[in-house]
């Protein structure tokens, strides 16, 4: 009974679940310091980010925009299958 309650309140196993929001920590991380932030300052560095991104001016959304397609191109589709796998079926 103990374990179900840790699934369901985890969303799967315990273990599982830290495993993998270490390595979508880590990715993220990556993603962050790319940008410029700094998980020590991250009020500077976020005030760095957007002042960059404001002196950047029209560009900056040419910019994210093509970033946007371009993660879009996976998580999209990879969304919509996880949606079907996931759907709950009729009994």
């Amino acid at each position: 009974m103990a374990n179900a309650t840790m699934s369901k309140l985890f969303g799967g196993s315990p273990l599982g679940v830290i495993v993998r929001l270490i390595l979508v920590s880590i990715l993220v991380g990556v993603v962050l310091s790319a940008l410029g932030l700094d998980p020590f300052d991250i009020v500077q560095s976020i005030e760095r980010l957007i002042r960059s991104i404001w002196d950047m001016g029209f560009d900056a959304i040419r910019w994210v925009w093509r970033y946007f397609l371009l993660g879009a191109v996976l998580v999209i589709p990879i969304w919509i299958i996880v949606r079907l796998v996931n759907t709950p079926r009729g009994k």
